[in-house]
C-alpha cells in the first residue's frame, strides 16, 4: 500500500514545517492529489489516521483535494479532461501529440498549526 508511505511523507514534512514555525500541534494538513497518482483517498485517510498516533499531528485532519486529469493538444491547443487510459488522443483534432496538464500532482498546500 503506497498510501502508507505517502501519508508518512506528508506527516514528516508537516512536522518539519511545524517545528520550523514554532508550532506545537498540527490541526490540519491540506493536500492536492492528482487522480493519475493512483492514490486512493480513503486508503490515504486510513494511513494518515494510523501515522499520526503519538505525534504532534494526532487528532489532525488531512484535507484532500483530488484533481482530475487534463491534457493539452500540442497540435491544436485544445485542453481536455480524460481518464487514465483515454488521454492520448485529442478529441478536437484527433492528434496524438498531447501533454499532461494536471493529474499527477501530490502537493502539500497548507499546514495549520497551533
Amino acid at each position: 500500500m503506497h498510501e502508507a508511505g505517502i501519508a508518512a511523507g506528508i506527516l514528516t514534512s508537516a512536522i518539519d514545517a511545524a517545528g520550523k514555525a514554532g508550532g506545537s500541534r498540527i490541526t490540519t494538513v491540506d493536500v492536492t492529489i492528482g487522480v493519475l497518482t493512483e492514490v486512493l483517498e480513503d486508503a490515504l485517510q486510513f494511513a494518515w489516521d494510523a501515522a499520526i498516533v503519538d505525534t504532534i499531528a494526532e487528532g489532525s485532519t488531512l484535507a484532500v483535494t483530488m484533481i482530475p486529469a487534463r491534457s493539452r493538444c500540442l497540435d491544436c491547443g485544445h485542453e481536455f479532461g480524460h481518464g487514465r487510459y483515454d488521454g492520448t488522443r485529442c478529441p478536437s483534432c484527433e492528434g496524438y501529440v498531447v501533454e499532461l496538464v494536471t493529474g499527477r500532482e501530490l502537493v502539500i498546500d497548507g499546514i495549520d498549526i497551533d
